[in-house]
């Protein structure tokens, strides 16, 4: 299991609707961004109270980082026309 199936995996089992998650990575030199989508109503589950869910997500992500020598950036998506398309 790679790193983006973790994180699916993991915000699949949090969330209400679990066929609305969508992680898209963007890979750099250095660093890789997990984007991650869900429906409007889980927003709020993901990111946490204080963004302690978040901030927990992100602390996974560092230590896989840590051992692959590369840093991973969590960006939760709120608004599906924030995206833009990649060509």
């Amino acid at each position: 299991m790679d790193t983006r199936e973790l994180i699916e995996s993991l915000i699949k089992k949090l969330v209400d609707d679990p066929d609305a998650v969508i992680v898209r990575m963007v890979e750099g030199s250095t660093s890789v961004i997990l984007e991650v989508e869900v429906a409007p109503g889980d927003v709020g589950k993901i990111i946490g109270k204080r963004g302690l869910m978040a901030d927990a997500i992100r602390y996974v992500l560092s230590g896989i980082g840590g051992k692959e020598k590369r840093r991973y950036v969590l960006e939760i998506i709120e608004d599906n026309r924030s995206l833009k398309p990649r060509y």
